[in-house]
């Protein structure tokens, strides 16, 4: 016969001082698994956002971000008659010649400024990312000194925000618009026309990179394995969606920090459960002596304890998801493969949740497990003779 669940329940509330204490230590140590596994998620998903499968990112050969590649004019032209390119409406090969280079902006949080990416591309690259879309302003004259800066920019950054002024090349610049990429990378950038970017940074002839858009998935590996091959041009390609992936790297020392100082703490909040559970079968021996001449079973007993660490560990578990469903949308920042910034939003999911809770139950079984066991031998006479 088992042991009903109430009086686990019953247990809990009793000893609700040592109950809240234990869980609220289990607690922390989800919510700072949970906070990492928010920070990660916001940045994938972020970087997962930003490419498009059919659009290809071409460097020059050896250079492993836009920020560290030259390009010239010359094989631009070269490139964007290459078979496999899609063209656009009015027939011309959907092919974004782009300079990028990153200037410093003081923040809030960092008076001595970060990095941010200024991009400086043509029309054709503005109508090729069709997640990018303008949310107030306009977007800039190709004849003037005008940007638009991505949304995280601009909440971000004081006096980045329209009707501002940034700063680089040859001097101001007036914000007259801000961008909207959703989710996406594009967000945490400035964009101007690209003969302007270029003649200010004094690079007309030698660029940073190229975006072409391929007709299908076919195309794209065809175009790809093309431009890799080409010895004239000596460039290489990628396509944007696994570039963007590749920048997730970035995020791998924090996680791995995170889920070691959470293992660390796990092995305490084992150790507090445990702790909990043999002070509750000190406690209670009568009660199981009791339970045993009632006509209980050894492995009922054992049971009912190991089930009460579970559910006191669950508890913990519910209460570090309240602890860090706070942090959701909150925006934070870490550096990309431009060397600039990349802001992005912590995002705490179901499915994350779920894994604290996961996360918390094996905490209770670990250290329920002895406690439990303890209980269940306790001979009928010595547990009702104990204080």
């Amino acid at each position: 016969m088992a042991i009903p669940i109430a009086y686990n329940l019953r247990n809990l509330v009793v000893r609700k001082t040592s109950t809240l204490m234990t869980a609220l230590g289990i607690a922390l140590t989800v919510a700072i698994l949970l906070a990492v596994l928010a920070l990660v998620n916001g940045l994938r998903t972020t970087l997962a956002t930003s490419g498009d499968p059919l659009h290809i990112i071409v460097l020059r050969k050896g250079a492993e971000s836009e920020l560290t590649s030259l390009f010239t004019r010359t094989q631009f032209q070269d490139l964007k008659f290459k078979p496999g390119i899609a063209t656009g409406s009015d027939g011309q090969p959907l092919a974004s010649l782009e300079v990028i280079t990153v200037i410093n902006l003081a923040n809030v949080d960092n008076p001595n400024g970060v990095n941010v990416t200024v991009r400086g591309l043509p029309q054709a690259g503005i109508e090729m990312r069709k997640n990018v879309h303008i949310a107030t302003g306009r977007w800039f004259d190709p004849a003037r000194r005008e940007v638009v800066v991505g949304k995280s920019v601009a909440s971000r950054f004081p006096g980045a925000g329209l009707g501002g002024k940034v700063q680089f090349g040859r001097g101001n610049w007036d914000i007259v618009g801000v961008m909207d990429a959703g989710a996406g990378a594009q967000n945490s950038e400035i964009w101007g026309d690209l003969n302007q970017v270029a003649s200010d940074l004094q690079r007309l002839d030698v660029l940073s990179a190229a975006l072409v858009a391929a007709r299908d998935e076919v195309a794209a590996k065809a175009l790809i394995n093309d431009i890799g091959s080409d010895q004239r041009l000596e460039l290489t390609a990628i396509s944007e969606e696994e570039y963007y992936n590749q920048q997730t790297s970035n995020a791998l020392p924090i996680e791995y920090t995170g889920i070691f100082v959470a293992m660390i703490m796990a092995v305490g909040s084992s150790f507090a459960a445990m702790n909990t559970m043999y002070a509750a079968v000190a406690r209670r021996a009568k009660e199981i002596g009791t339970l045993r001449v009632l006509g209980f079973s050894r492995g009922s007993i054992m049971t009912s304890f190991f089930l009460e660490s579970v559910l006191l560990s669950g508890l913990g578990g519910l209460l570090g998801c309240l602890l860090v469903i706070p942090l959701n949308g909150i925006t934070t920042a870490v550096g990309n493969g431009n060397f600039s910034e990349l802001a992005f939003n912590f995002r705490v999911t179901p499915e994350i949740m779920a894994m604290g809770i996961l996360f918390a139950v094996v905490l209770g079984t670990i250290g329920g497990l002895l406690p439990a066991r303890m209980a269940s031998r306790k001979e009928i006479l010595t547990a009702l003779r104990e204080v």
